[in-house]
């Protein structure tokens, strides 16, 4: 199963612990920094699925770094939750108009802060929440592990359902064989990039029987997307 990633930029380390114990007890994968510049790096290697972001931290503020984040193509539609002390109108209105998708309060639950972060990816990316993931023709039903392509069954391995899993939660991005090996097989030391060629060949392979169109594109020297107009 392919884990959220969250970003939380939040300078408090106290707080930030107690965050991280939260999110990842709800199955998040969570990256921390309390620095504005280092936000915008951290984004920019590895794009997240969410990000939780503090307006007063270190270096750049956050509602820099959340305008900074709304102006590249590669983070322009990631969820950003803003945490802030300021509790005014005007400074709420601010932090939305600036491209965050929800406000939170200090002080707050952290009970609260992962329910409207579920929310938020709910509503913004619905893959991520959801036990039905589907794409062009293909359905596949989380909980039950089955798989079905123009409405007939597909067999695959567990490593290829976890592959075509994060595709579906991800359409038309590309991934590079050293993305999907970490996302994938969380980086297992004894997994080479062959190997991503091989388990990516095996999928085309199953999704294709029958003379079926392949959706899955390969981007040369940049990796491969789930694609159905490649």
């Amino acid at each position: 199963m392919t884990r959220k990633k969250l970003l939380l930029v939040e300078d408090d380390r106290a707080l930030a612990e107690l965050l991280i114990w939260h999110f990842e007890r709800e199955d998040f994968d969570v990256r921390r920094t309390g620095d504005g510049e280092e936000a915008l790096l951290m984004a920019a290697e590895e794009v997240p699925d969410v990000i939780v972001l503090d307006w007063m931290i270190e270096g750049i503020l956050g509602l820099e770094v959340c305008r900074r984040l709304r102006r590249r193509s590669e983070t322009a539609n990631v969820p950003i939750i803003m945490l802030t002390a300021r509790g005014e109108e005007s400074d709420r209105i601010r932090g939305l108009e600036t491209g965050a998708d929800d406000y939170v309060t200090k002080p707050f639950s952290p009970r609260e802060l992962v329910a409207r972060v579920g929310a938020v990816l709910r509503r913004v990316r619905p893959a991520l929440a959801a036990e039905q993931l589907g794409y062009d023709d293909v359905e596949m039903d989380v909980s039950s592990h089955r798989v079905r392509r123009s409405g007939k069954p597909v067999s695959l391995g567990p490593t290829e359902f976890r592959l075509l899993r994060h595709f579906l939660e991800n359409p038309g991005r590309v991934f590079s064989r050293e993305r999907l090996l970490d996302s994938v097989w969380s980086h297992d030391p004894d997994i080479d990039l062959r190997t991503v060629d091989v388990h990516v060949r095996r999928l085309r392979k199953a999704l294709n029987d029958g003379g079926r169109k392949d959706i899955i594109r390969t981007v040369r020297s940049a990796g491969y997307s789930l694609d159905a107009e490649a």
